[in-house]
């Protein structure tokens, strides 16, 4: 079996070229970028008890971030010390991940494929499964080899999008047909999980829930920020029981 969507690595292999433009294809990506990684940081330095005033307060932590695209979580994480281990079942993401970061001089593993194909002796201190969950085809067996790869106590985020009308609304015909952020056809709000969903399938597979954060864009200042209300974008942590 797989959880690999061969329409939805299509979509995005045919984009693959834009993933490091700013104003490009991706551009709702990097504006989102520092507020995910900071709620990353922060949340890695307090699970695994790291030292804030270290430039590199993630050393040695492996980190997995699958359906890593470009790279552009790889390479910040990176920086900050962390093991970086990038997967993507779109051929044409690896290739563009590994050019930037060998131009960024970073050492970052790249591997083309999908979860269930990855064989790795060790286990990972850290999965990422970032706007990825919406774009596969069995969120089960996903979740479920995730739990193969990650160690006891290890912890899971999931960033992914809510099913309900005002997602709808804004994920889908705000976000695509009138603001034009993204290509028409990016998300199938069928595949929204609500966090409630999500946790279900996780606990199923030996997850504990951790917490669940909403994200929330600022139309004036251009600007994502952590919120209370997780009615669109949210972020959920789990750890491995």
């Amino acid at each position: 079996m797989t959880t690999v969507d061969k329409i939805e690595i299509e979509k995005f292999s045919k984009l693959a070229k834009d993933w490091w433009n700013p104003s490009g294809k991706f551009k709702p990506l990097h504006l989102f970028n520092p507020t995910r990684i900071a709620f990353i940081k922060e949340k890695l330095i307090s699970h695994f008890k790291r030292d804030l005033s270290n430039e590199k307060p993630l050393k040695e932590l492996k980190i997995l971030d699958i359906g890593c695209g470009g790279g552009l979580l790889c390479e910040p994480l990176n920086r900050l010390g962390a093991v970086m281990t990038g997967i993507d079942a779109s051929k044409n993401n690896i290739e563009v991940a590994k050019l930037h970061s060998k131009e960024m001089n970073l050492s970052i593993e790249y591997i083309h494929c999908s979860p269930e194909n990855l064989n790795f002796e060790n286990k990972f201190d850290v999965i990422l499964n970032m706007e990825v969950v919406e774009h596969v085809s069995n969120v089960n067996l996903f979740i479920q080899n995730c739990s193969k790869l990650i160690k006891k106590n290890g912890i899971m985020f999931v960033a992914t999008i809510n099913q309900n009308l005002k997602s709808y609304i804004f994920a889908i015909l705000a976000a695509e047909y009138i603001l034009r952020w993204l290509p028409i056809g990016s998300h199938d709000w069928n595949k929204f999980l609500t966090p409630q969903e999500l946790e279900d399938i996780t606990n199923k597979n030996n997850f504990l829930s951790d917490e669940t954060v909403g994200m929330k864009f600022n139309l004036i200042t251009k600007k994502w920020f952590k919120s209370n209300d997780s009615s669109v974008n949210y972020i959920s942590t789990f750890l491995k029981n």
